[in-house]
């Protein structure tokens, strides 16, 4: 062999050995038996380093059933250790690993999903050294282990304190994304505490209404049944063959079809549909629809999807709220006002149609208007009067409804010709304030780019309904005389001498009885958050709302469609 081709092999071998031994990890070590136990903690150390730069380089993967979620954190918090393992010392636990593996089996009470955290491969870790104690002797068990609880506490950490929806415009958590110090200064807490859930409990909001619901989930589940598997039908569909073919399984494993059937017939599908229905109390029409859909996905484990979004949704409202504020939830056709952590009083409200959904939104109430003036939304007038307009001209007066041009004039919409408009006319309806108005005798102004505000109604029959959701978007309140007081009597507390409150409760009410149209403005503005949550917490227990607009469906086919 010449000198040029045996100088060639040697670099070449040697290249070789370099890339295998410095950051090209093929594989992480099954099994790495210790004899002496002195000795392990240091060859824990060696494995967990093999096991996060394989995982580094392998977008999370350990081996075939292990995946971490935070490799690059992972990573970093290991480096600042020299990889040494945390959660265990030579052949045992730490007390702190018991209870973070009590925390992750139990961890549904909190809104979570123990599959996020690799429970099933902690379990079986967990349980080999139980019933096999020569297992206890594998350093690469124990490194493991020790990766996967540090990988589960950092994404507890996150989810329990900013959640697991991506943000968006109403998004006010100010920490929508967590630095290493958070993760790497509650880690070191719970360690040095050994106590798992006094941590973790300093995570969550604070918020009153968030504690009572998830407090309350422990007894949704002491009676769910989360383990049986359930076919999801999706609602609206695609493929027709597709939504029969789910259709008749989900019906199959409700017991209403038997399984032994093949080819199931419209008769048969239709006559097994309406016998549900009528069982349960809905129209026995025999059609699968979106009503039909949603009782039979509304399985225990649909459930608890649908309290794990509601508990994210609170994650989104700021750390610190106000210590005054209106939570207006939509799904419950209710608002509450909150002080001091206290319910002051709750109201029933109307929200808008599906069509017409009311907005989530943050703003602050900053004035009330008596006796005021509809000015009808341009989606409304696009939607429902231009094509009334255009079959009849007559149409606004029958609606009790007036036609202002730019300079606030009457125009008769007889003179218009209303076939040259589809996107949008050049004036403005409006109806007169009275007792027949829209808005009733009182509105409650707020800052917003969907034109909405909360007010009284001239149909105060909607109050009486179960299904709430009628208006055109705004919300109507049944208890708005309730709200004016309190917010003039909030206005009145918070002012310094020597300035005085222009008006009061008897200047209201003179006004509301003489039918005069004012304006009051607010200095000491109330905070009103009009949210979407479909689960709530009365006497201890969990109760569900229905998903009036489908934003829980859409969450749940982002976020948490394949978690169980």
């Amino acid at each position: 062999m010449n000198h040029r081709l045996s100088g060639f092999l040697v670099a070449f071998m040697l290249t070789s050995v370099l890339l295998n031994s410095c950051g090209n990890h093929s594989s992480v070590k099954k099994e790495d038996i210790v004899e002496e136990p002195e000795n392990m903690d240091t060859r824990k150390a060696e494995d967990i380093s093999d096991i996060v730069m394989f995982a580094l380089e392998h977008e999370g993967k350990v081996d075939d059933s292990i995946k971490i979620s935070n490799p690059s954190l992972i990573q970093d918090y290991y480096k600042g250790k020299d990889y040494k393992g945390v959660w265990s010392e030579q052949e045992n636990w730490l007390p702190v690993a018991d209870s973070m593996y009590s925390f992750i089996e139990h961890s549904r009470e909190y809104g979570l999903f123990p599959s996020d955290y690799n429970y099933k491969n902690l379990k079986k870790i967990h349980q080999q050294f139980i019933t096999d104690s020569l297992s206890t002797k594998d350093a690469a068990l124990w490194s493991k282990a020790d990766v996967m609880f540090t990988d589960a506490f950092f994404s507890i950490a996150s989810h329990l304190h900013i959640g697991r929806l991506g943000k968006d415009s109403t998004y006010l958590n100010p920490d929508s994304v967590l630095a290493e110090g958070f993760f790497f200064h509650n880690l070191e807490n719970a360690l040095k505490k050994s106590n798992i859930r006094e941590v973790v409990d300093s995570l969550e909001p604070k918020i009153p209404a968030y504690r009572e619901l998830r407090y309350a989930i422990k007894s949704f589940l002491d009676s769910a049944d989360l383990e049986k598997k359930y076919t999801w039908v999706s609602y609206p569909f695609k493929d027709s063959l597709a939504f029969i073919k789910s259709l008749v399984k989900r019906l199959q494993e409700y017991g209403a079809l038997s399984t032994e059937i093949k080819n199931v017939d419209t008769s048969l599908l239709k006559s097994t549909i309406a016998k549900i229905q009528k069982a349960r109390g809905l129209t026995a029409d025999g059609k699968p629809g979106a009503q039909f859909i949603r009782m039979l996905n509304n399985t225990d484990a649909e459930k608890f999807k649908r309290l794990a979004i509601t508990l994210d949704r609170y994650k989104q409202l700021p750390t610190k709220m106000p210590e005054t504020y209106l939570l207006v939830n939509l799904p419950s056709y209710y608002l509450k006002l909150w002080n001091s952590d206290t319910v002051v009083f709750e109201s029933k409200i109307v929200v808008g149609k599906p069509q017409t959904r009311t907005p989530v939104l943050t703003s602050q109430i900053s004035n009330m208007v008596t006796y005021p003036q509809w000015t009808i939304p341009t989606s409304i007038i696009v939607k429902e009067i231009l094509p009334g307009l255009k079959k009849n001209p007559g149409y606004l007066a029958k609606k009790g409804y007036m036609l202002m041009d730019a300079k606030g004039e009457e125009v008769d919409p007889y003179t218009v010709n209303w076939e040259k408009y589809s996107k949008g006319i050049p004036y403005k309806v409006v109806q007169g304030s009275g007792d027949d108005n829209a808005l009733g005798v009182l509105k409650f102004n707020f800052n917003n780019k969907y034109a909405v505000y909360l007010h009284d109604t001239n149909q105060r029959y909607y109050f009486g309904r179960g299904v709430r959701a009628l208006s055109h978007g705004c919300v109507r309140v049944q208890e708005w005389q309730k709200l004016a007081y309190y917010i003039i009597e909030r206005d009145s507390l918070a002012l310094k001498e020597p300035d005085a409150l222009k008006y009061g409760t008897d200047s209201l009410n003179a006004w509301l009885s003489r039918k005069e149209k004012h304006t009051l403005l607010i200095k000491n503005k109330l905070p009103v958050f009009l949210r979407y949550f479909t689960c709530d917490a009365k006497k201890g227990k969990v109760v569900f709302y229905d998903d009036i607009y489908g934003e829980d469906k859409v969450l749940r086919e982002k976020y948490f469609s394949s978690k169980n």
